[in-house]
């Protein structure tokens, strides 16, 4: 069998749980093979040894029952860096990256940065790799999580500038910061896709409440006592809640400049609170 065979049959395969099977299929294979999508495309007509067919068949197999190419692979392309990625944290989403764009606009250069709810570590990383002066926090309530935010860091020569705090939300911090960004949990019971609630840790997927905001109120209470004169909230929410997380913002914030920025499907998603 060769490569472009082997595919092939994996894309069809895939078809009939993923949105993206041939994608899904190219991935897992040239992780298999140690190669890039590009090399791998360059390959198709190279024969596939016995050994990485078997391994290919298994890992089809894998995501043919659910589960994300991330933690198959170990690995995921965030904001152009590499992430190790276990089954202790959320995949990262594209749409996340918004909130690291949003983050790099907001921070002054030689500014503290805190990302609360780090899971894998992906925003702190993007924003403390894209800013040489900013040093940097990353809590969350699970030390599994914080063990793989902390492979993340080392693994891009961050552990100098992020400090990584065990504990509930905003309360591990040991001082203010310039900006504060927070993916929180925010899925409310019912909502998540079968593949996520299955695969993906709950705890970093349900928000808890009747709208999956009660996490999101929890941290906007306690939010203005860790920022910075000046300073900046970020925080990406369910295409539902742009509404209602504004107006607990402004709750919050009384005079504080707010503005809700859509994603790419033109839905609520990312909500910026400038003081």
């Amino acid at each position: 069998m060769t490569v472009g065979e082997a595919l092939q049959q994996a894309a069809k395969r895939l078809s009939l749980c993923s949105t993206t099977p041939r994608l899904d299929a190219e991935v897992l294979l040239g992780h298999i093979l140690a190669t890039t999508r590009a090399s791998l495309l360059a390959r198709l007509n190279d024969p596939l040894s016995s050994v990485s067919a078997r391994d290919f068949e298994a890992s089809i197999e894998r995501r043919a029952q659910g589960e994300p190419v991330a933690y198959i692979t170990g690995h995921k392309e965030f904001y152009g860096l590499d992430l190790y990625i276990t089954q202790d944290v959320l995949v990262p989403r594209p749409e996340t990256e918004s909130v690291v764009e949003a983050c790099l606009s907001l921070l002054p250069p030689t500014g503290l940065f805190a990302d609360i709810g780090t899971g894998s570590g992906a925003i702190v990383v993007a924003v403390t790799k894209n800013l040489l002066g900013v040093r940097s926090y990353g809590t969350d309530i699970s030390q599994a999580a914080l063990s793989v935010a902390a492979r993340n860091c080392e693994g891009h020569e961050l552990q100098e500038r992020v400090t990584l705090l065990q504990g509930n939300l905003l309360a591990p911090l040991p001082r203010k910061v310039d900006v504060i960004a927070a993916n929180l949990p925010y899925v409310s019971p019912g909502e998540a896709a079968p593949d996520v609630a299955t695969w993906e840790p709950n705890v970093a997927v349900f928000g808890g409440g009747e709208d999956g905001t009660a996490l999101i109120r929890e941290f906007l209470a306690a939010a203005p006592g860790y920022l910075l004169p000046g300073g900046s909230v970020v925080m990406e929410t369910a295409y539902s809640q742009g509404e209602i997380v504004s107006k607990l913002a402004e709750s919050a914030f009384p005079g504080a400049d707010i503005e809700v920025k859509k994603d790419l499907a033109g839905y609520d998603r990312i909500v910026i609170i400038k003081t």
